[in-house]
């Protein structure tokens, strides 16, 4: 039998879905399985909807490859409202995180943290939509699909710091630099394979790497913590 080279796109989802058992191991994973994680119901079904999509979006990538398309169409409506439970979830487990860092002293900066939330599920969402949009345009679906899932992948890449509690700004180096690293590494595929970086890949890629640096150089400053409190009022009545 012939074995099937993995494409690409099931190779981003498998490193995934390593990035999210890795990255959760120390902070969710563990403590559960030890029965120590105490938390509210909301982020238990936060976690399993978005583990959900990153599972999902491997299983489309091999169904794509084994041309299981009608199969791939039916998951494809499940991912809709995966993607909106996660969506949903995603403000109250914010809210959450807000409240157990203000707990611990962090004042002004627990509140801002609620900004970086909202942004994250406003550009999940709008991506995942877009796929659903373009789904009979293969090469802009699968993209899409893709970037939608390095957005929801950063809170991952974050918790690598756990790990590498020496370095020095993670901020930069594990929620930019490699969070946002398979973006460069589509680029580079895309450019070797086809001659040329997808428009997709290239103005959206560069859109979601632009409003993460932005966030890490405007993070808790004036007009930062301004927007925080009125999200956070917002959010939170």
């Amino acid at each position: 039998m012939k074995i099937r080279k993995l494409s690409f796109f099931a190779i981003i989802g498998l490193i995934g879905l390593f990035a999210v058992l890795a990255g959760f191991a120390k902070t969710f994973i563990i403590p559960v399985t030890e029965g120590s994680f105490k938390a509210p119901f909301v982020i238990y079904l936060h976690g399993i909807f978005a583990f959900s999509w990153i599972l999902l979006f491997v299983t489309q990538t091999f169904l794509i490859q084994f041309r299981k398309y009608s199969t791939h169409m039916t998951l494809g409506i499940l991912g809709v409202f995966i993607a909106l439970g996660i969506t949903i979830t995603m403000i109250p487990a914010g809210l959450h995180q807000v409240e157990r860092e203000l707990k611990e002293g962090l004042g002004e900066t627990a509140i801002s943290g609620i900004v970086g939330i909202c942004t994250s599920a406003l550009m999940f969402l709008i991506l995942v939509f877009a796929g659903v949009i373009y789904r009979n345009r293969s090469e802009s679906h699968k993209r899409l699909m893709l970037l939608a899932t390095i957005v929801v992948l950063w809170p991952a890449w974050f918790r690598f710091r756990h790990y590498f509690p020496t370095v020095a700004r993670p901020d930069i180096w594990f929620a930019v630099v490699l969070a946002d690293s398979l973006i460069v590494i589509s680029w580079i595929r895309d450019k070797l394979v086809n001659g040329k970086v997808h428009p997709v890949l290239g103005y959206i890629g560069t859109f979601i790497i632009a409003e993460h640096t932005l966030e890490v150089v405007t993070f808790d400053n004036t007009t930062w913590r301004f927007i925080a409190n009125q999200l956070y009022e917002l959010l939170s009545n």
